[in-house]
């Protein structure tokens, strides 16, 4: 159970943080069906990214962890934070700016850049600490 929950975290939720990053290039080249593609990727990999979520609570019942331990519901808060700012702010951007980007000149900014680049950032730094407190468990 501890090596798929890691494996998942690794190859599913990895990718959830680092995709956008990938399509904010794609925006500043003016790709716009790349932006789509790897908004759809991202959205897929961020509802993937629950396996890890489910897996987790099952490693917590078998380790007779409690959700409520401050570690282990710190991390579900700041999990489903990411899960929420992905899923409900960064794809629908990705989304709405790959709309702006047809025809656009390259190096141009699209409307939401930035509110791509802040969720998609909050959302990466977040995980960064669930992965702390999984390794150090205060």
């Amino acid at each position: 159970m501890s090596i798929l929950h890691v494996a998942t975290a690794v190859f599913i939720v990895g990718p959830m943080a680092i995709i956008p990053m990938t399509g904010l290039r794609a925006l500043r080249s003016g790709n716009a069906g790349q932006v789509r593609t790897l908004a759809k990727s991202t959205a897929i990999f961020s509802w993937l990214s629950l396996i890890t979520f489910v897996l987790g609570f099952g490693l917590a019942g078998m380790w007779k962890i409690s959700i409520t331990t401050p570690w282990v519901l710190w991390s579900i808060i700041l999990y489903v934070i990411a899960f929420v700012l992905n899923v409900f702010v960064v794809v629908p951007q990705m989304n709405k700016a790959a709309e702006t980007t047809a025809g656009a000149t390259e190096g141009a900014k699209p409307a939401g850049y930035g509110m791509i680049v802040g969720s998609n950032g909050v959302a990466t730094l977040l995980l960064v600490v669930v992965v702390i407190l999984m390794i150090w468990r205060p």
